[in-house]
């Protein structure tokens, strides 16, 4: 038991968090995206007679369902906007580009997207401005390449649409993810630092005096910072488990596999870990175990039987 030395330099990871999005589309979505697929462009007229761009399933007046859709003019007018100096990767344009909101001809609210343009100095609201279409086509808002400069009068008039297409767009799936650089901070650098040295280390509230794995710089309970470093097992008891029947994606591990809360000695809190080395079906509460690390890796690759006798259940029966 010891306070906790000044860390190592705290440690930064890059992180992506990934995942498709994919819904059905009503008659209303469907038509609009079919559309742009056909270098349409559709609103929707709601109660009041307004034309919405993009439309909306629902009137945003009386909430009544609409499909009154039509046609609108491919130019339309820079209501407002905001440069974008260092484009992401996945945005519409790998160049500076402005982004818009662009009042199409017959529309009566402004459709987002981005403006291929030399600078800011060449953007202004109220410039003129039409579509530039993607030279493939799938039925999706990437349809619109972006908009240009263009000028144009502004006397386009709405003109009804059936809103029918041949080979309709049913369903839509978008890519969500989120690019970030993870901190972990102070305790948990410590952390990772002694897992790397195959060391445990937790740390003591001053207040409850519990130990905390992994810790977090602040006792969860009390709410007083923590500085207090307490090295932990290695060995630990399975306090709860279950076994996982569906193989993960890209995780090289044969189902069935056990994963497991374990105990640590010492420790207040249980971790999870995966339960190797005994048959899944003779994985119990009480279990004794220790760590198995491979070669030069930085966390445990699983938990193994000590041969212990189990644990009792009065001993461990806190941190289910």
């Amino acid at each position: 038991m010891r306070t906790s030395p000044p860390s190592p330099e705290t440690l930064r990871a890059p992180l992506t968090v990934e995942f498709p999005f994919t819904r059905s589309l009503g008659p209303v979505q469907s038509a609009f995206l079919t559309g742009l697929r056909h270098r349409t462009l559709l609103g929707v007229r709601t109660s009041d007679r307004k034309v919405l761009v993009p439309p909306t399933e629902y009137d945003p007046l009386t909430a009544e369902e609409i499909r009154d859709l039509v046609e609108v003019a491919p130019t339309g007018t820079v209501t407002t906007w905001a440069w974008n100096p260092s484009p992401r990767p996945f945005q519409p344009l790998d160049t500076p580009f402005a982004w818009v909101l662009v009042r199409l001809g017959g529309a009566d609210t402004a459709l987002l997207h981005a403006l291929d343009a030399p600078g800011p100095d060449h953007v202004r609201t109220g410039m003129r401005v039409r579509v530039r279409w993607a030279e493939e086509r799938t039925g999706a808002i990437t349809d619109i390449a972006c908009f240009e400069p263009h000028e144009s009068n502004d006397g386009h008039q709405p003109a009804a649409h059936t809103g029918r297409f041949t080979d309709m767009v049913t369903t839509l799936t978008a890519p969500a993810r989120l690019d970030y650089t993870y901190t972990p901070g102070r305790a948990p650098t410590d952390y990772l630092t002694a897992l790397a040295g195959h060391r445990i280390v937790g740390e003591r509230c001053p207040s409850c005096r519990k130990v905390y794995v992994p810790p977090r710089g602040a006792c969860p309970t009390c709410g007083v910072a923590t500085a207090e470093q307490v090295e932990v097992g290695p060995r630990g008891t399975v306090t709860t488990f279950c076994i996982v029947n569906i193989k993960a994606k890209n995780l090289d591990i044969e189902v069935p596999y056990v994963y497991a809360h374990i105990a640590l000695d010492g420790a207040d809190l249980a971790l999870h870990g995966r339960i190797a080395g005994i048959p899944y079906d003779q994985v119990r509460m009480g279990l004794r175990v220790e760590p198995v690390w491979t070669e030069g890796a930085r966390y445990p690759d699983h938990y193994r039987p000590t041969g212990e006798p189990d644990a009792d259940y009065d001993v461990y029966k806190e941190l289910i």
